[in-house]
């Protein structure tokens, strides 16, 4: 059984790595890998307690161990079966990480390239490169709103991007879920309390990775989300929950 005084060893350690969110993701991932299921659900929930009661290294690291349940599952072997034995724990915050499900609101594929090829006339290599090297803020902030998630990769490491713009680009609606996840992914940018809140409540961002960021966001933002009917009714009762719920071995 994962103790709370083992959370804080495993948060300090985290916390005092070197090398970035993906080394720390890789190593949240193994942590959980190394552990049986039962210890693993116990252990984010001591994570999620944690990070809520504002104490600094689990409020750290929490994003790398929600990256790392979305992006190293198959380096998980018993990913797969952490929700439903999180339900038979009753650690029903660490089964909410798992929703499943559409978008609350979907842009259709073809009308988003229909209105790419309105707005853009040149190959998307072109665009690529152009939206990786231009100086321009108005070329930069037109070339944001392609769907096409290659482009936005690359206007993500854009030296001229600010944080505003990738604000916008997080809340706007319609939006194919590509580019939204593509933020999510973006170690520079993921990291920022505004724009987890614009990516959280667009009603485009597909329900796996909102309740993701769910656990990240503070209690005014949850407060807010557990009202707001334009976003998923998953990400609602999480917000409501984790307001509310103190997980097992407290």
């Amino acid at each position: 059984m994962a103790t709370l005084d083992e959370a804080r060893t495993t948060a300090r350690h985290l916390h005092a790595l070197a090398g970035g969110p993906g080394v720390r993701r890789k190593a949240a991932a193994r942590e959980l890998a190394r552990r049986d299921p039962l210890d693993a659900n116990e252990l984010i929930g001591h994570l999620l307690l944690l990070s809520r009661e504002g104490w600094e290294p689990a409020t750290c690291v929490l994003p790398d161990f929600m990256a790392a349940l979305a992006e190293e599952s198959e380096n998980i072997p018993h990913a797969a079966a952490l929700k439903r034995l999180a339900h038979v724990q009753s650690l029903e915050s660490v089964a909410d990480l798992f929703a499943k499900g559409p978008a609350r609101r979907e842009f259709d594929a073809d009308a988003a390239a229909r209105s790419d090829a309105l707005a853009f006339s040149q190959p998307l290599g072109h665009l690529k490169q152009q939206a990786r090297l231009t100086r321009d803020p108005d070329v930069l902030s037109r070339l944001a709103t392609v769907s096409d998630p290659s482009v936005l990769r690359n206007v993500l490491i854009n030296p001229r991007l600010t944080e505003e713009l990738v604000v916008r680009i997080a809340a706007r609606r319609p939006a194919r879920p590509e580019p939204l996840v593509e933020i999510w992914r973006s170690p520079r940018w993921s990291v920022r309390h505004a724009v987890r809140r614009a990516l959280v409540f667009n009603p485009y961002l597909p329900v796996d990775i909102g309740a993701k960021l769910v656990p990240l966001l503070n209690a005014a933002d949850l407060r807010e989300l557990a009202s707001d009917t334009s976003v998923h009714s998953a990400l609602r009762e999480q917000a409501t929950r984790l307001l509310t719920e103190v997980p097992l071995g407290r």
